[in-house]
């Protein structure tokens, strides 16, 4: 018999599977002992090309769920890595209000394609909501902790920068709840290289914003009714007064969320999306470059 293709998303390690007490071939148990889980093919998205997954054609996860923070074993982020012996750049992706769904892992995957090794954070406990009251109350709940939400990122950058196979640079990238969290990281720790905030949250007081050692790139919305352009516009201002280089920029026509979900809107939202994208490419590439 040839396998043509196997697509593993998930193995118990050997010790769940002990612990499961449950029977299982020899043959099966030598197989997971030695599993590798298949890299994704290098597979960059042209200048007109948006990533699959934000345009609602994510493929089936390639990639692994990964215990990264020794603090909460409840955590469970999920990890993607290409497929290239050379040292490359990662990033750590920071889910959206509601946790970490398959839309970011599918991301992860994509990012993973492009050349980098990419963890998507989990910093609700392998929780996620399914309405505004729960997503409300995750969103709480994290921000009541904050020294353990930064304490989970600084665990993520701690993993991928001893990986032999990342060059030591490491950015955040956040979407909405995940944009604030993002830069809240970037004002208490020196442990990565680049912070992408997409429609999150925004502080305007540059002696705050005095901390942040890196180029910020900023992505919003200018029909959003909770980031509006006048936060954006303080925000900005304060970058400057801090001294904080930053590319930032605000698409008029579009809503909170235009970015990871093109699909819901995919006319209004596919070329600021692709200008976006072409943005954040571009700052990965200067920021993550040795």
């Amino acid at each position: 018999m040839v396998v043509t293709s196997v697509v593993i998303t998930s193995i118990p390690s050997i010790e769940m599977i002990i612990k499961m007490k449950t029977p299982i071939c020899l043959a099966t148990l030598l197989f997971l002992s030695t599993c590798v889980f298949a890299d994704i093919a290098i597979n960059p998205t042209t200048s007109d090309q948006l990533p699959a997954a934000i345009l609602g054609q994510g493929d089936a996860l390639q990639g692994q769920d990964l215990h990264y923070f020794d603090k909460n074993k409840k955590t469970r982020g999920y990890l993607a890595v290409p497929s290239t012996a050379e040292k490359k750049g990662a990033v750590i992706l920071i889910h959206e209000w509601n946790g970490l769904t398959n839309r970011v892992r599918q991301v992860a995957d994509n990012f993973a394609a492009e050349g980098y090794v990419a963890l998507a954070a989990d910093l609700y406990a392998g929780r996620t909501g399914s309405n505004r009251e729960e997503n409300m109350k995750l969103v709480r709940e994290s921000y009541a902790n904050q020294e353990e939400m930064i304490q989970n990122l600084e665990a993520a950058a701690a993993y991928l920068k001893n990986r032999a196979d990342v060059n030591g640079k490491v950015a955040t990238i956040g979407w909405c709840y995940g944009g604030g969290v993002a830069l809240s990281y970037a004002l208490g720790s020196s442990n990565h290289e680049g912070t992408a905030i997409f429609y999150g949250r925004l502080l305007d007081d540059p002696e705050k914003l005095k901390s942040i050692q890196h180029e910020i790139l900023g992505t919003f919305a200018g029909l959003d009714k909770s980031i509006t352009g006048e936060h954006v516009d303080n925000f900005v201002k304060a970058l400057r007064v801090a001294g904080i280089p930053n590319d930032v920029h605000i698409y008029d026509d579009v809503q909170h969320g235009f970015w990871l979900h093109v699909d819901r809107d995919p006319e209004a939202n596919r070329d600021p999306a692709l200008h976006a994208w072409n943005r954040l490419k571009a700052y990965l590439k200067r920021t993550l470059t040795p």
